[in-house]
C-alpha cells in the first residue's frame, strides 16, 4: 500500500532542518527558477497549462489557465497573492508545508511571479500563525541574500520582491477578494465580481490569486515535466496533492498520494478506523463540502469523483467520524463556526447562520417540534447561492447533507437530546476507559 504515496511536496519534511536554504538546495530547491529564467514567461505559463495542475485550495480552477487571463496589456503593475490563510476546522495542510518547507513555495512564487509578469508577490498568511509566519519570513530574507529576489535576480533582467503580510485571522479573509480588501487596509468583506481580479484585484490592478499548494507544485513541474506530473492521478485530476486525515483515524496526518486515490486506501496507510469502531461519515474537504458516508468509501477523491458523489473535493481535509459521533452536534459546531465567521456584509448569511444556529441547538437539546427539520432545510435554501462570496454555499452545505443521509438523527431530536443517543464522552479522542462503556 505504501507505493500509493508519491511524496514530492513532503519529500523532505523529515530532513536535517528542511526549512534552511542551504538544505533546499542541496536536494535540488531552485533549479526549477533557474530553468524557469531560461524560457520565456508566455512558455512557462504554458507548461503548467498544458499540465493540468488544478488549483488545490478548493475550487479546482485550472491554474495556468487562471494566469493567462491576466491581460499583458494592461499598463498597471502586475501582482502574484498566494492565499495562506487556511483557516477551514479540519484544513491542515498548507501550514505544515510552509513550516517543514517554506522554500518550496518561495521557489513558486518566483516562478508564478516571473510567469504572469509580476514583480511583486505577496504571501498572505492567517495572523495567529507567527511562528509559520517567522518561517516564512527566514525563508525570504535567505533568497534575497543570496540574490533569488530582488533586483536582476541571476542577471535575467527580472526583478521580484516578496512580501509576507501576516492576516488579521478572519477565515472570511481566505476568500480571495476579500484577502485583497484585507491586503488594502481595509475591513476583509467580499467584492462584487464582475470585474474579477485578474483584470482588476489588488489595487485595482492584474492580479493572481493562488493557493499555497498550488504555487507549491509549480518547481516540481519545471524540475521533472509535464509527462512526469501527468503520470500521477486521473484524466482530468492531474498530479499529487496532499490529503489531511485526521478525526477517528488510527494514524492521522497528512498523505501525499496521486489524486484518484480513495478513502479506503489512505485509512489502510492510516491504520484505519481507531479499534473497535466503524466509519460513520466523513468530510471530504473541510467543513465547507457536503459530507459523504461508509458507502463513499471506495469513490475516487478527484474532482469528479466528488462531484458526481454531490460533494467537493475542496482541501482535502479528510474529518473522519465514527458511529459514536451525533451528527446534529457535529453540524452545529460547524454551523456555529460560519455564524461566527460571517463577516455580515449579506443579510442571508448574516441572518440565516443566526437561525440556523438557534435551531441546531434545539435538535441538539431535544426540544425541536416536527417540522423543523423542514424549516431549517429552507432557510438553507434562502442562504445559498444569494450571498456574495461562498462561504453562505458552504455552511450550509454540510446541513443540507447531514439530513440527507442522516435524517432520522435530526427528528429524534424533537424528543430526546443528542447526548442521550450519543454520550459525547465516547466519540473524545482521548475519552477515559468509564466514557467508552
Amino acid at each position: 500500500m505504501t507505493d500509493l504515496l508519491t511524496p514530492v511536496l513532503s519529500a523532505d519534511w523529515d530532513g536535517d532542518r528542511p526549512w534552511t536554504l542551504e538544505r533546499y538546495e542541496s536536494i535540488g530547491g531552485y533549479q526549477g527558477m533557474r530553468k524557469a529564467f531560461g524560457m520565456l514567461p508566455a512558455d512557462v505559463m504554458s507548461l503548467v497549462k498544458e499540465s493540468g495542475l488544478r488549483g488545490r485550495g478548493g475550487a479546482g480552477f485550472p491554474t495556468g489557465l487562471k494566469w493567462s487571463l491576466v491581460p499583458q496589456d494592461n499598463p498597471n503593475p502586475k501582482y502574484l497573492v498566494v492565499n495562506a490563510d487556511e483557516s477551514e476546522p479540519g484544513t491542515c495542510k498548507d501550514m505544515p508545508l510552509m513550516m517543514a518547507s517554506p522554500h518550496t513555495l518561495v521557489e513558486g512564487v518566483i516562478i508564478s511571479a516571473y510567469a504572469i509578469g509580476a514583480n511583486t508577490a505577496f504571501i498572505y498568511c492567517r495572523g495567529e500563525v507567527l511562528h509559520v509566519i517567522r518561517r516564512l519570513q527566514q525563508a525570504v530574507d535567505e533568497v534575497r541574500a543570496a540574490g533569488y529576489v530582488g533586483t536582476d535576480i541571476l542577471g535575467s533582467g527580472y526583478d521580484l520582491n516578496i512580501i509576507v503580510h501576516a492576516g488579521a485571522g478572519a477565515y472570511i479573509c481566505g476568500e480571495e477578494t476579500a484577502l485583497l480588501d484585507s491586503l488594502e487596509g481595509r475591513r476583509g468583506q467580499p467584492r462584487l465580481r464582475p470585474p474579477f481580479p485578474a483584470v482588476a484585484g489588488l489595487y485595482a490592478s492584474p492580479t493572481v490569486i493562488n493557493n499555497v499548494e498550488s504555487i507549491a507544485s509549480v518547481p516540481s513541474i519545471l524540475n521533472n515535466g509535464i509527462a512526469w506530473f501527468q503520470a500521477m492521478g486521473t484524466e482530468k485530476s492531474k498530479g499529487m496533492t496532499l490529503f489531511s486525515l485526521s478525526g477517528h483515524v488510527a494514524r492521522p496526518g497528512q498523505f501525499e498520494a496521486p489524486l484518484g486515490v480513495t478513502l479506503r486506501q489512505l485509512l489502510d496507510l492510516s491504520g484505519g478506523v481507531r479499534n473497535g469502531h466503524q466509519l460513520k461519515f466523513f468530510t471530504p474537504g473541510g467543513s465547507s463540502t457536503p459530507i459523504l458516508t461508509a458507502e463513499h468509501l471506495d469513490v475516487p477523491l478527484d474532482y469528479e469523483g466528488m462531484a458526481a458523489a454531490g460533494t467537493m473535493l475542496g482541501t482535502k481535509a479528510l474529518q473522519v467520524f465514527d458511529e459514536t459521533t451525533s451528527v446534529v452536534r457535529t453540524t452545529l459546531r460547524w454551523t456555529e463556526f460560519y455564524k461566527h465567521e460571517s463577516c455580515g456584509k449579506c443579510t442571508p448569511c448574516r441572518e440565516g447562520f443566526w437561525w440556523l444556529v438557534q435551531l441546531l441547538m434545539r435538535f441538539e437539546a431535544g426540544t425541536a417540534e416536527p417540522g423543523d427539520v423542514d424549516k431549517m432545510l429552507d432557510i438553507c435554501e434562502n442562504i445559498g447561492g444569494r450571498s456574495f462570496c461562498a462561504l453562505a454555499d458552504g455552511g450550509v452545505a454540510a446541513i443540507v447533507s447531514a439530513v440527507k443521509y442522516f435524517r432520522d438523527e435530526f427528528e429524534q431530536g424533537y424528543t430526546t437530546p443528542a447526548w442521550e443517543l450519543f454520550p459525547y464522552g465516547r466519540s473524545a479522542l482521548f475519552a477515559t476507559e468509564g466514557d467508552l462503556r
